[in-house]
């Protein structure tokens, strides 16, 4: 077989290194902490277009973590599922709230069935910046957190609160045994009034305005998603960093309203983006091309 010419190799050496720095520099980890005094099954769903994760359905332990690797420009959604169980004579595994339908612990392309806490990403957007929040809009079931890593300083969000106490009645989901609170349903599944859901007539920014209810879950959680064009106080950006969803994370030690008593505004962070590929293995390609020159 012909050996490569010096010219060849530096052309190879070149085409990994934009491989590398365009296919693996923003993927990202995420962590999923349940500090919860109970047991969580989160659910993954990818959106449309978008490759599912290596697991989209499992269990997490109360104090345990699971890490999962997310691909290049990954976009889906993340939640908890809660008072799960698994029928002995058929198999079957459900869920009392946030359930996604597949009757498996994997959800394998099932979303969350309303009322639940929606973690939301969009990796390596518009950019190539991070986008991500927490929502309300499909109701609660429990509470979540957001925390970037190693992307800068960028904001972290989510609800802390356990809204299934405040619930109003109309809203509450409770279980059948003692009539306990385990989810808060949004005004629009509960009513189904386009007025609540931002559809029809109300379908834009300008006619679909908070509600009291939307209030309430903004009221108790600045941060997170209350209605369907809560954009500016709720999506945040941030480059090429790694997260942490906490399910019952512990409550903060000052409120997250700003100390005018308005609800913070969700910025763009630093754009000095923190590349996970290899600085080594860059560092060695680029040392091999400049050898590969001076042949």
């Amino acid at each position: 077989m012909a050996s490569l010419t010096p010219s060849s190799l530096a052309f190879l050496c070149l085409h990994l290194l934009l491989l590398l720095l365009s296919g693996g520099a923003y993927g990202a980890t995420f962590t999923i902490t349940n500090k919860c005094s109970y047991t969580v099954w989160p659910g993954i769903l990818s959106n449309a277009g978008t490759a599912q994760l290596s697991s989209t359905g499992f269990a997490v332990q109360p104090g345990e973590s699971t890490s999962l690797p997310v691909p290049t420009s990954w976009s889906g959604r993340l939640w908890g599922r809660t008072f799960c169980s698994q029928d002995s004579t058929t198999g079957k595994f459900t869920c009392l709230t946030a359930d996604c339908g597949s009757s498996t612990i994997e959800c394998a392309g099932g979303g969350a069935v309303p009322p639940a806490t929606l973690a939301e990403f969009t990796l390596n957007g518009a950019n190539g910046l991070d986008f991500y929040d927490v929502s309300l809009v499909d109701g609660y079931n429990l509470p979540m957190l957001i925390t970037p890593l190693g992307g800068g300083n960028c904001t972290t969000t989510g609800c802390l609160v356990d809204l299934n106490r405040a619930c109003p009645a109309e809203l509450k989901v409770t279980e059948s045994i003692n009539g306990e609170g385990v989810a808060c349903k949004s005004a629009c599944e509960a009513f189904g009034d386009p007025q609540y859901c931002c559809s029809g007539a109300y379908d834009t920014p300008d006619t679909c305005k908070p509600s009291s209810y939307s209030q309430l879950f903004k009221s108790a959680c600045p941060r997170a998603y209350s209605y369907a064009y809560d954009d500016g106080t709720s999506t945040f950006t941030c480059p090429a960093a790694d997260y942490v969803i906490t399910f019952c994370p512990a409550p903060p030690s000052t409120t997250q309203k700003s100390s005018d008593g308005q609800y913070p505004v969700a910025v763009t962070v630093s754009s000095a983006a923190t590349s996970k590929t290899s600085s080594y293995l860059i560092g060695g390609v680029v040392a091999a091309l400049l050898a590969i020159w001076r042949l």
